[in-house]
């Protein structure tokens, strides 16, 4: 159909390019943020587009149904002010069915953020975390400054003072906690480092002179303790790690179904199956409250109606946190979303209603 094609092209063509301005706008604020951390030699600037791609679809999940909430109420607006709107009706052809027109296109785009939550956000989530804990071993005596303990993946270290070149450290303590459950702890002081440079190696290697070196067993009081004149500490940049978080946020679909019983779960596991609904919930609010006349413009509805669906997901996001603490269960999502979609359909309808309730109204009176 001719109105469908032409519907189809004015939303995807304006919701599009207030994604990508929306995008900019967040993607720009994460970038200078991530720059100013470059600047301070706590991250390799030859990563700060790495980070952006992994994080970018974690941003999508919020931008793309805003944005095409936005491209709605502009399309239709529009259509209203050019007087589009009274040529259509004209015909036969109401609001409520060109929305009709556009459930096609409003579930391609439920799809897509379908995707976005349940596949692409946890797994650039997961390869940020990677990226950043391979990079904080790799960088963690670059990332050392006088006098403040430095996380570095499984190291901590201190140092006392250092060198304007960085080779050179004082007072030296650093802490390795155990990869693997059971083996011990490892805790070294010394009172001087040395950083070495070698060909073709990306692990930070390090002479520590004069010192101790302890392994510690937690929970346990048992423990070693040695002496040594001269110590070569090898950080390595393990690039194969494999990614293992308690963020749930990250946790693949298929893990969260396995444990679907916790709160925490419950309240991810929601989030990412009734959130890609709030679409349908945006087509329905904006055939509600896209109608204005000429004069007033196809801007004078936008803000409040971008009030109503920014609620919308402020409520989503409510309930997500109350679910987290078991006070509420997973059935709060589909039920917000049926109340806002509830009271859209009301609304939209509010011409053919209004005469009705009248008519009941005077009948009971009489």
């Amino acid at each position: 159909m001719i109105i469908r094609r032409y519907l189809v092209k004015q939303v995807v063509s304006t919701s599009l390019v207030v994604v990508a301005l929306l995008t900019l706008i967040f993607m720009g604020g994460q970038l200078i943020k991530q720059f100013g951390r470059a600047a301070m030699g706590r991250i390799d600037p030859s990563i700060l587009f790495s980070i952006i791609g992994f994080r970018f679809p974690e941003f999508l999940i919020l931008i793309l149904p805003l944005g095409f909430f936005i491209g709605l109420m502009l399309v239709f607006g529009r259509l209203y002010v050019d007087h589009e709107m009274a040529v259509l009706n004209g015909s036969g052809i109401s609001r409520i069915q060109l929305a009709r027109l556009l459930i096609p296109l409003t579930l391609v785009y439920l799809i897509a953020q379908s995707v976005l939550m349940v596949w692409m956000a946890p797994a650039g989530l997961r390869q940020y975390e990677q990226l950043m804990s391979t990079q904080a071993v790799k960088t963690g005596f670059d990332s050392v400054r006088p006098r403040e303990f430095i996380s570095a993946g499984m190291y901590t270290i201190y140092a006392g003072s250092l060198s304007e070149d960085r080779k050179n450290l004082k007072d030296v303590f650093v802490y390795k906690r155990a990869e693997k459950t059971g083996k011990p702890d490892e805790i070294i002081l010394a009172k001087e480092a040395t950083r070495i440079e070698i060909a073709n190696d990306a692990a930070s290697v390090v002479d520590l002179v004069q010192g101790r070196r302890y392994e510690i067993y937690p929970g346990s009081a048992k423990y070693s303790q040695a002496e040594f004149q001269t110590w070569r500490l090898r950080i390595e940049s393990d690039k194969e790690a494999k990614y293992d978080s308690g963020d749930v946020e990250a946790l693949s679909f298929n893990k969260l179904l396995d444990a679907k019983d916790d709160p925490v779960i419950q309240s991810e596991l929601g989030w990412r199956i009734f959130v890609p609904f709030s679409m349908v919930v945006a087509l329905m609010l904006a055939t509600a409250l896209c109608e204005v006349t000429p004069r007033q413009g196809r801007y004078l509805k936008l803000f409040p109606a971008l009030l109503i669906f920014a609620s919308l997901i402020a409520v989503l996001m409510a309930v997500r946190t109350r679910i987290t603490k078991d006070e509420i269960g997973m059935w709060a999502y589909p039920a917000v979303l049926l109340i806002y979609a509830v009271f859209a359909a009301l609304f939209a309808r509010k011409q053919k209603l209004a005469p009705k309730i009248k008519k009941q109204i005077q009948r009971v009176r009489s």
